[in-house]
């Protein structure tokens, strides 16, 4: 429980937990060669083409440990199930 000053106005306010929808988990297949990454079979999603490449930049930004890094571009092909991710280093 909180109480919140709004102006010289109190409210008390209570904290509920909200129920979130469950992610999109999927396997991707890679090829490795310097600045980019090949994928292959990305997984027909009935998600928009801009959240797909989004959710690519992410995970292979956030993967820095594993071989990621800051992405520099993504360029993904829904008709092929394809993605080229282009890193800005090696």
């Amino acid at each position: 429980k909180h109480t919140v000053n709004l102006e010289h106005k109190r409210a008390d306010v209570r904290v509920k937990p909200v129920a979130l929808e469950m992610g999109v988990k999927f396997e991707l297949h890679a090829s490795i060669s310097g600045k980019k990454i090949n994928v292959s079979e990305v997984p027909e999603l009935s998600l928009p083409e801009d959240w797909v490449r989004d959710k690519l930049e992410l995970n292979f930004y956030k993967s820095e440990q594993g071989g990621g890094g800051e992405v520099e571009s993504v360029n993904y092909n829904k008709q092929s199930r394809t993605a080229v991710i282009t890193f800005l280093n090696p």
